[in-house]
């Protein structure tokens, strides 16, 4: 056996001795894998605290409102809109009270 093997041999059972994490083929492999998943999970959260935070439909109402007396937005719209926020407050509020 080569030098060099001998010594990436030794290096690698003196860190598994240590306890040491080593770099495996495998994380270079899934890596890309493993960072789609990071994000997917990270798109979930959002989308999960857009679907179940009654706070932040509220603040969505709120900003609404502003865009409305700021002349932003028209009549027709801020009803539509503000139609579509209150059916997902209520959704929300009806899911709480079923867990």
């Amino acid at each position: 056996m080569s030098e060099p093997c001998r010594l990436i041999i030794l290096l690698t059972f003196r860190s598994i001795q240590k306890g040491d994490k080593i770099f495996i083929l495998d994380d270079i492999l899934f890596a890309p894998i493993n960072g789609l998943i990071f994000v997917a999970k990270k798109i979930n959260d959002v989308v999960e605290k857009e679907t179940s935070d009654e706070g932040f439909v509220k603040e969505q109402l709120m900003a609404l409102q502003l865009r409305f007396e700021l002349d932003e937005i028209d009549e027709e719209e801020y009803d539509r809109e503000e139609d579509e926020l209150l059916d997902k407050l209520e959704r929300i509020r009806k899911d709480k009270q079923n867990q």
